[in-house]
């Protein structure tokens, strides 16, 4: 085994410091920046050096995270520029006629939801899916609130826990806990799946009972308008049968190419581009240069909103793997023999104290819980993959499995179905309180990620 030097406890004594800082809400940059500044002090000796580790350490996060940002920038701008010619309600528009009870407005909504999100995001696909489908469910009996709770649960829950297409959740999980993509997607696809079954079942069962005993308000009919679109472009038809059938095509090729992880991306971002392009020419002419432009800038702005707070988190999460660390503070910074930060704890936790798979299990979806509690999934995935290789070494489990656990644990809470402050887009389309969502959203969800830990305890 690996002597753990100091700066395996500096990098330790930071993770407790941003586990702190989470469990009170707040952000964790400044911690992450400091855990790096720190970290180069030790290894360089040198506080010019450990500024530059700062820096390097961003750029190191942002390599690893680049392709990710991208495909969902490009994926942005493409439904951007649906929303202006109109060919994002008419993609919709068609299922509606199949929504007729209030229980299949809930499902088919959701349905609806979870397959928009993995391709185009939750935010996105939370406006195109809500805009058409919300009318149509309030006519026939399913309460605002309901609505919203399908949309969120199937959306910023399944979806985005699960993110099969994009793949920008397990990405970061999979890198920050040294193991492939296409591992966490598989190994945790039994995870993704009762997490999801659980949690919206009960969301459902406990809806309608309140339904039943008068608790929720029914929509007010009179209020609601069923207007369809007084013109719809001939480009806005062609778009809506252009997209799905490129995406699916997509599908097609990376089962019969067995694309996966970067490569899947790629082809998905690439799609993206090329359909952007062409409706661009086509519908736009001679202007199409100027307002491909427009639709660029707002994905990429979307694209940076969203990852830019993730790039110094990562920046520190990903000292706990070799490569990083020797980019960042150099070879030597790490004893010889040593397997990366994490793998050196983990090593040593096996021969001090071994850990349980069931407390394994607990302890990682705990974590992740509680790094979602900033109203971030995304920021603390890094750590939740990070402690599943620990975790994982320690009681020679499936770290795949860990990192999806962590991944779910992070999502759920923070992705957008507990935290209030995650919770506005669905309850903001659905004119309903995120408070209000978020304590219809509390029981399903705990019951779901106690039913999912407890499972994991079998498959680690």
């Amino acid at each position: 085994m690996v002597e753990l030097t100091l700066l395996h406890w500096v990098y330790v004594i930071m993770v407790l410091v941003i586990l702190t800082v989470m469990i009170f809400r707040k952000d964790t940059i400044i911690p992450c920046i400091l855990g790096v500044f720190l970290m180069g002090v030790v290894a360089k000796n040198s506080i010019m050096g450990a500024a530059i580790a700062v820096f390097d350490g961003l750029i190191v996060a942002g390599t690893e995270l680049l392709g990710i940002i991208v495909v969902i920038s490009c994926i942005v701008a493409m439904s951007k520029m649906l929303e202006e010619i109109g060919a994002n309600k008419l993609m919709v528009a068609p299922f509606t006629k199949f929504i007729k009870t209030p229980d299949i407005a809930f499902w088919f909504t959701g349905l609806v939801m979870l397959v928009v999100s993995w391709f185009f995001w939750p935010s996105p696909a939370t406006a195109l899916v809500g805009a058409v489908l919300l009318p149509v469910a309030l006519k026939v009996g399913l309460p605002a609130i309901g609505v919203a709770m399908a949309m969120n649960l199937f959306g910023h829950g399944l979806a985005l826990s699960s993110d099969y297409i994009i793949q920008g959740a397990p990405t970061i999980t999979a890198t920050a806990a040294g193991v492939p993509v296409e591992a966490v997607m598989k190994q945790g696809t039994p995870l993704f799946l009762i997490m999801g079954f659980v949690t919206i079942i009960t969301a459902f069962i406990l809806l309608k009972r309140d339904m039943k005993r008068g608790l929720i308000e029914k929509p007010v009919l009179e209020d609601i308008e069923f207007n369809e679109p007084k013109e719809i472009k001939p480009i806005a038809k062609m778009a809506a049968i252009l997209v799905p059938v490129a995406f699916g095509l997509d599908i097609i090729a990376m089962f019969l190419f067995e694309l996966r992880g970067g490569d899947a991306t790629a082809l998905i971002g690439g799609t993206a581009v090329l359909v952007l392009s062409f409706i661009c020419g086509i519908e736009y002419k001679y202007e199409a240069l100027d307002k491909i432009t427009k639709f660029v800038r707002e994905g990429f702005m979307f694209g940076m909103e969203i990852f830019g707070p993730i790039l110094p988190i990562a920046a520190f999460f990903y000292m706990g793997e070799v490569d990083p660390v020797h980019a960042v503070l150099g070879a030597s910074a790490l004893p010889e023999g040593s397997q990366g930060i994490l793998s050196d704890m983990g090593a040593a936790m096996a021969s001090i104290a071994p850990m349980n798979r069931p407390v394994a299990a607990s302890m990682e979806m705990l974590v992740g819980a509680i790094t979602g509690l900033d109203g971030s999934g995304f920021s603390g995935m890094s750590l939740a993959g990070s402690l599943a290789k620990v975790f994982g070494t320690a009681v020679n489990g499936s770290i795949a499995v860990l990192a999806a656990l962590g991944q779910i644990g992070a999502i759920w809470v923070g992705g957008g179905t507990l935290v209030p402050w995650g919770l506005i887009p669905a309850a903001a389309i659905c004119r309903v309180l995120p408070m209000d969502l978020a304590r219809r959203n509390f029981i399903p969800v705990v019951t779901g990620l106690i039913v999912t830990t407890i499972v994991a305890m079998f498959l680690i």
